[in-house]
């Protein structure tokens, strides 16, 4: 009975505890980090990579630590993985920052509008992350062009290949961007499915539903290797979309 009264006002505090670290937590302690890093690094792009896990780490650690209800099961192999090319499904504005979090070395491909934002969009640029449209700019081309190299050194690309959030959870068609990349650098492609982001931040609302016994799940539903580039990228993009389409319909089979 208890929770039915901390509901509402939980529900409206806990976001805001969030946002109070997100943006004076973030000008007040990281801010300073990262110029710091910006000056005095020798790679700024890794450095920045490793500030922005670590400030998502502590996040979601918050956000685990003020929710009633909320825990998190992360797969140990999910963890473990290095020099992948990452694709997930989609389901909350949480999923990024989520994968930030867990991948201390990583790139992702974002919305070119988030670029041109102040302050946010120099973060993307030395953070080393990949507009969605290059439009000819020779220097994200040439991120693009690295990209071997990177993931080869230990670092992952995720990508939602959705290219947008699903409001429904059912998968939708896939973008071969990133399955482009991965035949390019001959990288493997890790397929990760997230469950119940959408369940504490729902689709078209600004407040978390707390209090109630929710569990956001991360699991590896497979690995494909691009077979030295004798598999073609529409096939590898329909084989990770199966993948995603099984899952679903086992966890389908499992709530009826």
């Amino acid at each position: 009975m208890g929770f039915k009264y901390l509901k509402p006002v939980a529900d409206f505090f806990i976001p805001l505890i969030c946002w109070i670290y997100y943006i004076p937590g973030y000008l007040l302690f990281f801010a300073p980090a990262h110029l710091a890093m910006f000056i005095f690094s020798k790679n700024r792009e890794l450095s920045w990579q490793k500030l922005n896990h670590l400030f998502f780490k502590i996040f979601f650690r918050l956000l685990h630590a003020i929710t009633p209800g909320l825990s998190f099961h992360i797969a140990d192999k999910v963890r473990s993985i290095r020099s992948a090319v990452i694709v997930c499904n989609h389901v909350s504005y949480l999923d990024p920052i989520l994968l930030i979090s867990l991948f201390e070395r990583q790139k992702t491909i974002a919305k070119r509008t988030f670029f041109k934002l102040p302050v946010f969009g120099w973060i993307l640029k030395t953070s080393g992350y990949i507009p969605s449209t290059l439009n000819g700019n020779p220097d994200m081309i040439r991120r693009i062009e690295d990209m071997g190299a990177y993931l080869a050194s230990g670092g992952n690309l995720f990508i939602f290949p959705e290219g947008s959030r699903s409001r429904d959870g059912r998968i939708g068609r896939f973008n071969k961007s990133a399955f482009k990349i991965a035949a390019n650098c001959n990288a493997s492609i890790c397929v990760l499915y997230i469950q119940n982001t959408d369940v504490l931040f729902p689709p078209g609302s600004f407040r978390f539903n707390t209090c109630i016994s929710n569990t956001i799940r991360v699991e590896l539903i497979g690995c494909i290797e691009p077979d030295n580039k004798q598999t073609s990228v529409s096939d590898l993009a329909e084989r990770a979309r199966t993948l995603m389409l099984q899952k679903c319909d086992q966890l389908k089979k499992g709530e009826a």
